[in-house]
């Protein structure tokens, strides 16, 4: 070997045994900047999932504080089933209805149960695309299915059926919900129309709005309501509770609207998600004071549960874009949330739609302007693919819910005798009392 070839080759030789090593350093280095990645996104997308969960505590109370106390048992028992019969009707069938894909963007395609996790392979070779585990992500969309049906609870509360509202639910959270879901969120229709909804001022809270408006009006106003030719109040047993369950509520939203961003692990993620937190805070505020504000005009006092029912409503204006606008602007998206809640609330009142908790006020009119106002907080909104969204998911959900309310109506019954409504739906429905030393024997 001539002198010049040896150097050059122990020159290529000593290049290599460096430079692999150091190559293989950086190979796994980037490997663990995208497990650390996946782990922290997947984690965040957990956490705000169960801060939605906690949501159904939030309305467990707040409808046990604004029904009657005779009550209180079977509506603890509907929020609490609900949420159990969501996430195994989800599992079964809705969450492949909703993320499935289709032929089309109007049908979607059907199959059932879960499939396997992303592999480590999969996450790595994707270079980052994938960040956040399947599971993670049906653990997310559950809660979301729940609370949809939760909304129903109330608005329905004193004098249905037990055993009617389950088996609709089996209904909903397995079909209903999961077909509009796709519809917007599952790469449906309404996505490629342009129709915006970050979080579910539509999908969610317009959805359960809908379906509950259906089950009213096949129900009738409880008795007494508006007997006389009046529209008599019928007061809440434990306003404490209803406030406890608001302020619930209000800190579940911020895994509902700040999860929805689906990510945390970047500086631009990570700020997006502060801009949402901030905005849904804020909004909730605006509704609360304007709410609080109309009832003193309105009304000559400072109404409770028109307040609370602002805040709510501020949350649920803001759900539907709460990362475009300024902490000022969301402000007065929630604000004027607030102030249509309480004009909502009375208008369905004096039309005899009976709505113990202002369920339908709250999440489907308030929902209707959250979905509105896209347009004019973000610019890539378009008013008329917002109406269009708006009008799908109503129509869809309405008619499909009162036709289902309808057949079990036929076949079973929706609404108990009045006897057992006079008596109270914990004795007939559950056979116990909420506070039996309070009970007279």
């Amino acid at each position: 070997m001539k002198p010049r070839t040896y150097w050059a080759g122990a020159v290529c030789f000593a290049t290599l045994a460096v430079a692999f090593p150091a190559l293989a350093d950086e190979v796994k280095l980037g490997d663990t900047v995208i497990e650390l990645a996946y782990a922290l996104d997947t984690f965040y997308f957990l956490m705000s999932g169960a801060l939605v969960m906690w949501m159904g505590a939030g309305f467990a109370m707040l409808e046990a504080g604004l029904v009657r106390s005779k009550n209180t048992v079977e509506i603890l028992t509907k929020n609490v089933a609900l949420y159990s019969i969501a996430c195994i009707m989800y599992l079964i069938v809705g969450y492949n209805i909703m993320y499935g894909g289709g032929p089309n963007g109007v049908i979607p395609g059907l199959s059932f149960f879960l499939g396997a996790d992303h592999t480590v392979d999969e996450v790595l070779t994707s270079g980052g695309e994938t960040y956040y585990s399947s599971m993670a992500d049906f653990f997310f969309q559950v809660v979301f299915v729940a609370t949809a049906m939760s909304i129903v609870s109330g608005a329905v509360a004193e004098r249905m059926k037990l055993w009617t509202f389950l088996l609709f639910a089996v209904v909903m959270t397995g079909f209903i919900y999961p077909v509009q879901g796709y519809w917007k969120w599952g790469g449906g229709f309404l996505d490629s129309l342009g129709f915006l909804d970050f979080a579910g001022s539509g999908v969610v809270h317009l959805c359960g709005a809908s379906a509950a408006i259906a089950g009213v009006l096949l129900l009738g106003p409880r008795k007494g309501k508006y007997s006389g030719g009046r529209i008599n109040a019928i007061p809440g047993a434990n306003l404490p509770l209803a406030t406890l369950g608001t302020f619930i509520l209000w800190l579940g939203w911020f895994g509902f609207n700040g999860g929805s961003e689906l990510k945390v692990s970047t500086i631009e993620e990570a700020n997006a998600v502060s801009m949402v937190f901030v905005n849904t805070n804020t909004a909730a505020a605006g509704g609360l004071v304007a709410a609080l504000l109309l009832s003193r005009i309105w009304f000559g006092k400072a109404d409770l549960t028109m307040a609370l029912n602002g805040a709510l409503a501020g949350l649920v204006a803001i759900t539907a874009e709460p990362l475009a606008p300024s902490p000022l602007l969301a402000t007065i998206v929630g604000a004027i949330g607030g102030l249509i809640v309480v004009t909502s609330i009375v208008c369905i009142d004096k039309i005899k739609i009976d709505d113990p908790v202002g369920a339908i006020s709250v999440h489907g009119v308030v929902g209707i302007w959250g979905l509105l106002a896209v347009s004019f907080t973000n610019p890539e909104g378009s008013f008329l693919a917002q109406l269009i969204g708006a009008a799908t998911i109503f129509s869809w959900v309405f008619g499909t819910s009162f036709v289902t309310w309808l057949i079990i109506k036929t076949i079973m019954g929706i609404r108990v005798s009045d006897e057992e409504e006079l008596v109270g739906c914990d004795i007939s429905e559950c056979g116990l009392d909420a506070y039996p030393e309070f009970t007279k024997d």
